[in-house]
């Protein structure tokens, strides 16, 4: 993607924190090619950093598990809002990427994303209206978003009257009462489609959701949900209602991080359609992976055959006061770290030396703006000015704190930045 060449060419400043205060004035490029080592070279503290390593290899973990079963992938850009991992994602196969609001179809766009899948529903007038313009500036460009009702199909019909090509939309089937967006019954998905088909500015291609949102999540309970996903696909086919002018595929879209096993089990089943079938998975956490939330949930723990993700992001923050044996206090806090679903994980400590060692006994208990509270146990040492290496729990809630997030490899040497656009 010769679009981003110009991440290369922005200017390191007081925008980006962690990073060398006298590399202000180089261009990231520059920055890069310098290969400065995180621990000695000039980063200050806080600072997180994405390991080039673990990266590689969740990218390639992804894309070997969609080709071994059929799926194409479209992993969701919102989790980190960086174009070159966008990039990354895309030669490693990736069908396109899925975004959330039109905020960030704007970023892909300017970053030169060619297929992109809107994994919510659209009503903003002027956001379709740019979106029409951008499907009738680039022929190349394909575009899918959810409807769910009958009155948001209304107000995009009025907002793309006169779009010389129609948005292609999938009725998104609500994963039950409670749950999060979706028509909540297949009585209510047809009414939608039907609505669909009264336009000139809609074309339906398909169907989705997303199973996380089913209430009490099981196993069974997210393959029942499935199932009724594949069976509603299965039903608007023998309708006919995937018969719009140059459709050459049926959409069938799911999957977040929690239970693409379950989606790849119950994908496989799709009976013979009229037309091809894009099978699309959409996981975006795999690229980081964490140390809390996904490094519990992946489904990769009920299927170790297939391999494992390895969390990719530390977060290096320094001890800045010990008032006490038992007490510490590092300069990273809810500023710096993901705290929305668990509190960081205290892993490693680097002393003065270079020395490293497990973080044994210390324990990350509250977090305040810019400080993270630390408990540590009987015979710790620890010392004002070591750094302590942090795991991080949520990739969503990490990227976006950071504007330019080092990319290093495992002997400390910055390799890349990676730019984050939120």
């Amino acid at each position: 993607m010769g679009f981003l060449a110009g991440l290369a060419e922005e200017r390191v400043d007081h925008r980006f924190k962690g990073l060398p205060p006298h590399a202000e004035g180089l261009t990231v490029g520059e920055l890069a090619a310098q290969r400065r080592n995180l621990f000695t070279d000039g980063f200050t503290t806080p600072v997180l950093a994405l390991s080039a390593e673990r990266l590689e290899h969740n990218l390639a973990l992804m894309e070997t598990y969609a080709t071994r079963h059929g799926l194409a992938f479209a992993p969701h850009g919102k989790t980190t809002m960086a174009p070159a991992l966008f990039a990354r994602q895309l030669d490693h196969g990736a069908w396109g990427i899925t975004l959330a609001v039109p905020h960030q179809v704007r970023v892909a766009r300017a970053f030169g994303v060619e297929r992109i899948f809107l994994g919510n529903e659209l009503v903003d007038a002027a956001a379709l209206q740019w979106i029409a313009a951008e499907l009738a500036r680039d022929a190349a460009f394909r575009f899918i978003c959810y409807v769910d009702s009958v009155r948001g199909v209304e107000l995009m019909d009025a907002a793309l009257t006169g779009a010389p090509r129609p948005v292609d939309v999938v009725v998104e089937l609500g994963a039950g009462e409670g749950a999060r967006t979706g028509a909540r019954t297949e009585a209510d998905c047809t009414a939608v489609a039907d609505a669909v088909a009264a336009t000139r500015t809609l074309r339906l291609v398909g169907v989705a959701g997303y199973e996380a949102e089913v209430p009490g999540a099981t196993p069974e309970r997210v393959t029942a949900w499935l199932r009724r996903l594949t069976a509603l696909a299965a039903e608007f086919d023998r309708a006919g209602r995937f018969s719009g002018a140059g459709l050459d595929e049926i959409v069938v879209s799911a999957g977040g991080s929690a239970w693409f096993d379950a989606v790849a089990e119950v994908f496989a089943d799709i009976p013979e359609l009229s037309l091809p079938v894009l099978k699309l998975l959409r996981s975006g956490a795999y690229v980081s992976h964490d140390d809390g939330q996904y490094r519990r949930v992946t489904p990769f723990n009920r299927i170790p055959e297939e391999g494992a993700l390895h969390p990719a992001f530390r977060l290096w923050a320094q001890v800045v006061s010990r008032p006490g044996p038992g007490q510490a206090f590092v300069n990273a806090g809810k500023r710096d770290a993901a705290h929305d679903l668990d509190l960081p994980e205290a892993q490693v400590v680097r002393a003065a030396d270079g020395t490293e060692r497990p973080a044994t006994g210390i324990e990350v208990t509250a977090l305040s703006d810019q400080h993270a509270w630390l408990r540590t146990g009987p015979g710790v040492e620890l010392e004002v000015g070591d750094w302590v290496g942090l795991g991080l729990s949520h990739p969503c809630t990490s990227f976006d704190k950071w504007p330019l997030i080092p990319l290093v490899e495992a002997d400390g040497t910055v390799v890349d930045y990676i730019r984050t656009y939120f």
